[in-house]
């Protein structure tokens, strides 16, 4: 357990953002999980729509750096390729 007032500080810090990035991380799995599901209904429109959305998400957490960078650009090329497949 922390004994300095800096380091429960530094404990209480760490749980909030560690909930903050638990749920930033729900809502791009939800997003992308949205897209694939449009995908495998062969449901373009509706596919385009929801990467239109879950893009820009991707994209903050990688700039947060609650993802990786590298990881962001998987996550995108796996949607587009799913979404070029039904078109």
């Amino acid at each position: 357990m922390a004994n300095t007032s800096s380091a429960k500080k530094r404990v209480r810090q760490s749980l909030k953002h560690r909930e903050r990035n638990m749920s930033l991380k729900n809502r791009m799995r939800t997003a992308v999980k949205k897209v694939i599901k449009a995908t495998e209904e062969k449901n373009p429109g509706q596919a385009n729509e929801l990467y239109r959305k879950a893009q820009p998400l991707i994209d903050s957490l990688a700039r947060k750096g609650i993802i990786h960078k590298n990881k962001a650009s998987n996550q995108k090329r796996k949607l587009i390729k799913g979404i070029k497949s039904i078109s």
